[in-house]
This record gives C-alpha cells, structure tokens and sequence, in this order.
C-alpha cells in the first residue's frame, strides 16, 4: 500500500519541522539570530488517468484526471528575516545594527565571514574582534592608552584620551549588504558564509544604500517569537500524530487482507 510511504514522509517531514522549531527555542538568547522555518512541497504524482486524456470515439476528455499524490519532502529551510529588539548594555564596544547588514569577520583561513552579532571583544594587542576572537574588518586597533571608545551610527571610531581634547578617528566599520540574505549559508557561531546564492557582498559605509545604522551600547536579541514557536511545535506534534494514525489504519488493512481465505 503506498499510504505506508505516503505516511512514513509525512512523519519524516514533521519530525524536520520539530527539529527546526527545536532550534529556533533553543537559540532564544542568541544575539542577532533570526528564527528558522521549514517549508515543504508535495512529491511527484501517479498519473492513472492524465487531464485532458481522450476517453471516448467522440472525443470526450477528462476534465480532471485521476492523480494519486505520493507524499511530501521538504523544500527548503530559511530564515525569517526580521529586526530583533535592542537590549541597551552600556558597553563601549557593543553595537547593534538598525536595518539590514552584517559585520565583516575574517577567519583563520582568510576567508571573510559574516555575522550580526556586535558583542565585539578587543585583544591584548587592542585589536576588535568577536567573541570567538575573530577580527573584524577592516582591523581598527585600539591603543592601550584610551579612555573611551565613540562609535557613529555611520560606522566611525573615535577614541578619547586623558592628555587630548579632541578625539582620535581609528578607523570606519563598514556593512555587507547581500541581494539574497537567505542565500548566506549558516557555519554556527552567529557567523555566515557568501553562496553563490546570496549572491556577492555588497560593502558599504553604515547608513548608505539600503544599509543598517549602527548604535553604540546597545546589542540585537533574537527575533524568535516563543508564542509562534510554541504554536508551530503543537501543530507539528498533531501533524505527527495523524501520519501515525494512517500507518496504523494501512497496517490494519492489510492484516485483513492477510486474513482473507
């Protein structure tokens, strides 16, 4: 019977979407992370009887057919893009990003990453970088000697010092901005790699086409709506429970058709 497929890929599909939910709970507190969604498509279809088929001398055809569909797959899971809250935390070198954008890291292979996470630690060279000590381009070094850090909206370091009144330009963080944000491919640690179907990084100055301001002491908590997650586990768990249910009404039926002598 093909309900037993049929059943066991929609249990397989429901148990993709625990999964992602799973996760989406699990990183409630990650700063500037964006909610997952599954989405699913219907699989190829038996066709017994095509639409439009000529069923008569006549020329009588089908108007609708006979389409025996043959299950579910996922399709895809992607991001919800959407603006976390601002939490304010005072630090000097937490920075929070209002609208799209990522910071650009680089990684010990050289390659560059992306993140919106703006919880920016500095070395004991002063250099800024993240919180797994990753730099952040385009590599602004802090002088051991500064009183405080200024951070624009438009992305510009300005340090203080006790001996100076006026203050001293360190350097411009600046944005990457991607024409397909879901087309980044996730690499864990609040980091993300361009694909080809992101399409290239767009860098720019903070504030300038189409990118995020940044603001200093504040951090971007995570978009996940808990009640929305909540309500998406109950709807998969139930979705579960019914493809359950169809595998145990195939299996009774078929135990009688066993049973037939």
């Amino acid at each position: 019977m093909k309900a037993l497929q049929i059943a066991a890929s929609g249990m397989s599909a429901q148990q993709m979407r625990v999964d992602v939910v799973s996760n989406n709970l699990a990183n409630m507190s990650t700063i500037g992370y964006n909610a997952r969604r599954a989405d699913f498509a219907d699989l190829t279809y038996q066709q017994l009887a095509r639409p439009g088929s000529v069923t008569a001398a006549d020329g009588t055809v089908l108007p609708t057919g006979i389409q025996i569909g043959l299950g579910v797959r996922p399709s895809s899971v992607s991001m919800v893009l959407a603006q976390g809250s601002l939490t304010q935390t005072g630090g000097d070198l937490d920075i929070a990003m209002e609208g799209k954008g990522y910071l650009e890291v680089t990684l010990p292979s050289g390659l560059s990453a992306y993140t919106r996470d703006g919880a920016l630690k500095r070395t004991g060279d002063g250099l800024i970088v993240t919180s797994d000590g990753y730099p952040v381009a385009p590599g602004i070094t802090i002088p051991a000697d500064v009183r405080s850090l200024s951070i624009s909206a438009d992305g510009e370091v300005y340090a203080y010092f006790n001996d100076r009144v006026a203050p001293e330009l360190l350097g411009q963080f600046n944005l990457a901005g991607f024409t397909n944000e879901k087309g980044l491919e996730a690499m864990g640690s609040n980091l993300f790699l361009e694909t080809p179907a992101s399409g290239p990084a767009q860098v720019g100055a903070p504030g300038q086409d189409g990118l995020a301001t940044l603001r200093q002491g504040y951090l971007e908590e995570s978009s996940v709506d808990a009640v929305r997650e909540v309500t998406e586990l109950i709807k998969a768990q139930r979705g579960y429970e019914l493809n359950a249910k169809v595998i145990t009404a195939a299996d009774q039926m078929l135990s009688a058709t066993t049973q037939v002598r």
